[in-house]
């Protein structure tokens, strides 16, 4: 009987052979749904899901079943740990059932902060909350990111989450750009530090069954958006560098890689008034092959990023697929550019017949897909899924948003707080607060407020404004793109009046959430004290407002003066403006 399991089932096997006997045992389809990682959901109560036309989502069944495929983005958020364990192991038993019995690899975008954007990232839930990276940044505290790394290695592995589609280690180069609250900042040498550490608290010392795989992204980094339009839509699609500093947005990918990050992903945008081709960078040989594979010598997974196949419909509205510089070519014939650029995996897809099609037709080797096959193959048998497919839902909910987890992120939060400027020491907003004054809130928990103040409804019967703000942004239409904060760093001259005006009647603090840059010099100008965090809860601003904590944060990019600067501004420089308002490191402390 023991010669009739199979060879890769056998965990004394060295790891390459355990990687060829089965590769030997699979099909075409099979090694095909193995190319392929798109989003999953979970069902009520942990159960499996069944399909969801009007987001495009596919059934378990379907996917695991009739397309051979066994590695899932969950883009389930608010559920609780046991039930997320029931169901990855319903999902596991899903796919032991298949011929082969490959276990699934399951996937998650960042989950540990505050973001309303779930294109990127998903509410914490359950999770222990922290600032999102550009606060991890503002802390300048590369043990700090570590240990966050790990603790979310620890929940993730608690309910079987064993890929990060993180670290995002683009530069800020480009105020502008949406996608700067996933990033470190602008400095490269700060980012670099902080994602080598960042990969080592999700990783270990070495990829193993206690480790979460990290895909960083979005290579070659994808800072320079013309505009800052996002490269998830049209207008987005080229990235540009005006100044030639393509080899500095590379810097924080060479310390990524140096700290031996398991997966990469390429961006979505193609390069203008750079040396190469000016295609999306999944699609271009030279950027993947000849760069990211030659010159950085990465030998780990390239997985798309998602949807640069095939048109989608989401919500009722027709997605196109970020095929930038090919859009004129087929979904079939966009597969064979990837898998000719040196991709291993294609994100947000679930069409495995696309790979069937084009090694049947001769455009694509065999050769050419157990390349990625093998590394695919690779990483499932590091990750110990073939000798520990199942997660103990007690565990999970003993290990999810543990206590000393959850105190470690409300730490986190208070250390990133930054503080630009302070009162006059004889202003009653002088920071700290003193206890008892009279305040006026918005924005901020009136009840969280009314244990260190006595709370009034009106700022002329205030002593102290207290006032919480969102960074100013353009509101764009449509299910997808209203999430994407872009466009304007400025204030609308009446949303800025209506701030002015509390300012000017009474002594006021002002705590704006930076997801970019802003222009706040009006704001800076009328604010008695002026604060800006990155996805700090109330109560942990409230305990540095008060004095239980202090403020500890550094700016992790340059705040502009106006919109002028920034629009004359060169998208691939780091510290373009000669004089912002307030400067990369600027932070005041008590």
């Amino acid at each position: 009987m023991k010669d009739r399991v199979p060879l890769h089932h056998d965990d004394t096997l060295e790891l390459s052979r355990r990687v060829s006997q089965l590769q030997a045992r699979m099909t075409l389809r099979e090694k095909a749904g193995l190319m392929f990682h798109t989003m999953i959901a979970m069902g009520p109560r942990g159960r499996l899901a069944d399909a969801d036309p009007d987001y495009g989502l596919l059934s378990a069944e379907e996917m695991v079943q009739r397309r051979n495929m066994n590695h899932f983005n969950l883009i389930t958020g608010v559920a609780a740990p046991a039930e997320m364990a029931q169901w990855h192991n319903r999902l596991q038993d899903l796919a032991a059932g298949t011929r082969l019995g490959i276990p699934v690899t399951l996937s998650t975008d960042p989950r540990h902060a505050r973001s309303a954007n779930p294109n990127t990232e998903v509410l914490a839930g359950p999770f222990s909350v922290w600032p999102e990276p550009l606060g991890l940044a503002a802390t300048r505290d590369p043990a700090l990111v570590h240990r966050f790394a790990d603790i979310a290695r620890q929940e993730y592995l608690a309910v079987g989450l064993r890929v990060a589609l993180h670290p995002q280690v683009d530069l800020a180069t480009e105020p502008r750009w949406a996608r700067i609250v996933g990033t470190f900042g602008a400095d490269p040498e700060l980012t670099g530090a902080l994602a080598r550490k960042y990969i080592g608290g999700l990783q270990g010392p070495s990829l193993g069954p206690a480790s979460v795989a990290a895909m960083t992204k979005h290579f070659p980094g994808g800072g320079p958006q013309r505009d800052g339009e996002d490269p998830h839509f049209a207008d987005g699609q080229e990235q540009v560098y005006p100044s030639g500093r393509f080899a500095e947005q590379l810097l924080p990918f060479r310390a990524a890689i140096q700290a031996r990050t398991s997966q990469i992903m390429p961006g979505y945008g193609m390069p203008v008034a750079a040396p190469y081709e000016e295609v999306g960078f999944a699609f271009n040989a030279a950027v993947i092959t000849g760069l990211l594979r030659g010159d950085l010598a990465f030998d780990g997974i390239v997985c798309t990023d998602w949807g640069v196949l095939t048109d989608t419909e989401f919500s009722g509205e027709r997605r196109p697929a970020r095929a930038w510089g090919v859009q004129r070519l087929s979904p079939v014939h966009r597969a064979g550019r990837a898998l000719d650029a040196g991709c291993d995996q294609f994100g947000g897809e679930a069409r495995p017949d696309l790979v069937v099609e084009l090694v049947r037709s001769g455009a694509v080797s065999q050769q050419r897909v157990d390349v990625s096959v093998r590394r695919l193959l690779r990483e499932k048998f590091r990750l110990g899924l073939f000798d520990r497919r199942h997660v103990d839902p007690q565990i999970a909910e003993q290990t999810v948003g543990r206590a000393d987890f959850r105190a470690a992120g409300l730490a986190a939060q208070r250390a990133s707080v930054t503080l630009l400027r302070n009162a006059a020491p004889d202003c009653p907003a002088r920071l700290p607060l003193r206890p008892g004054l009279r305040v006026y809130c918005a924005g901020v928990s009136r009840q969280l407020v009314a244990r260190h103040a006595v709370i009034v409804d009106r700022p002329e019967d205030a002593d102290v404004a207290l006032l919480r703000l969102q960074a100013p942004y353009e509101p764009r239409t449509g299910p997808v793109e209203a999430f994407f904060h872009t466009g304007s760093l400025a204030y609308p001259p009446g949303q800025l009046a209506q701030i002015l005006a509390v300012l000017d009647t009474v002594p006021s603090i002002v705590d704006i959430y930076l997801d970019r840059p802003a222009v706040l010099t009006e704001i800076a100008a009328h604010a008695a004290a002026l604060l800006v965090t990155f996805a700090v809860g109330d109560e942990p601003l409230l305990d540095v407002l008060t004095g239980r904590d202090k403020p500890r944060g550094r700016l992790p990019f340059d705040l502009p003066r106006s919109m002028a600067t920034v629009a004359a501004g060169r998208a691939d420089v780091s510290f373009d403006d000669h004089d912002p308002l307030f400067r990369y490191g600027h932070g005041l402390d008590y």
